[in-house]
């Protein structure tokens, strides 16, 4: 959802649609098929089109007058599809006000990247205190997949459609209750694959091998039982993970990621707190090259 009119819109017009015919160079793999194809990036950068808000459709989306469209830079398509897209698009801006609300204030974008990024810390500190404050339950770690975090968080203002752009998934907040030993063996497991987004640890992977996990500050006790906030997705299977097997509590608040974030985000927002994320010791990875012999 995340820019839907831009993205149509410069889907149209950066692959260069409004011309009719060819467009760009590159023989698709369907021998079928005479066009030639390019790969554009969608960012509008044909048109200056930009996500709308309510107060600025003309200059983010530009218009359209007896079929022919008027980018809001200046450049006129008066054949092809662009127009008539152009046109559904700017009409259905009235129904889409509702997730153009601004929740907050982000000081810098934060992009995503592993195997730590501002943002997912931001996001999983916020998984393990709404978990614990869902399920009155002691949470110790958040595990989330990144995944689940489908686009970056832009600077400046934030909208509902941004959260619903960077979480559209209908998952869950869930808490698991696991001996140390279980959950020692899904950090072995990301450190051998890909790591995850996580909360409440410091974890050491060298050469795709866990070298030392402390829990709150704490080496990690096989045998203690330990709190973990994650989703429903990742309890069975999802990208690989079993956070359930071998549960000794489980817990799934029916509360969704978006569902939960956005008053969190409002709630910043009353207190003048912006969005921020730190980067700090919670996963250090070293994979180090083999010397030749």
């Amino acid at each position: 959802m995340k820019r839907l009119l831009s993205a149509v819109l410069a889907l149209c017009l950066a692959a260069g649609i409004a011309g009719g015919t060819g467009l760009g160079e590159g023989t698709p793999p369907d021998s079928l098929c005479t066009a030639k194809w390019k790969a554009a990036k969608i960012d509008g950068h044909r048109t200056g089109v930009t996500a709308p808000m309510e107060t600025n459709l003309k200059e983010a989306l530009g218009k359209v007058e007896n079929g022919v469209y008027t980018a809001p830079n200046g450049r006129v398509f008066k054949k092809g599809s662009v127009p008539a897209v152009a046109k559904a698009m700017i009409e259905a801006q009235p129904s889409m006000a509702s997730v153009k609300e601004v929740l907050g204030y982000s000081t810098r974008e934060m992009k995503r990247y592993r195997p730590q990024c501002e943002l997912s810390n931001w996001f999983t500190d916020f998984l393990r205190r709404k978990t614990a404050e869902l399920t009155g339950k002691s949470v110790d770690v958040a595990i989330y997949n990144y995944g689940g975090i489908r686009t970056d968080m832009p600077e400046g203002n934030i909208t509902v459609d941004d959260i619903m752009s960077m979480f559209p998934f209908r998952n869950s907040l869930c808490y698991v209750a696991l001996k140390g030993s279980d959950l020692r063996a899904i950090f072995e497991y990301l450190a051998r694959t890909e790591m995850q987004a996580v909360s409440g640890v410091q974890l050491v992977v060298r050469n795709h091998k866990l070298e030392s996990v402390n829990v709150g500050g704490e080496p990690l006790d096989d045998k203690k039982v330990y709190g973990v906030a994650t989703i429903n997705f990742l309890l069975t299977g999802g990208d690989g993970l079993f956070i359930a097997k071998n549960a000794l509590d489980l817990i799934d608040s029916g509360v969704h990621v978006k569902d939960a974030l956005i008053p969190y985000i409002q709630r910043l927002t009353r207190e003048s707190t912006p969005i921020e994320g730190k980067l700090d010791d919670r996963v250090v990875v070293y994979n180090e090259e083999k010397a030749e012999e």
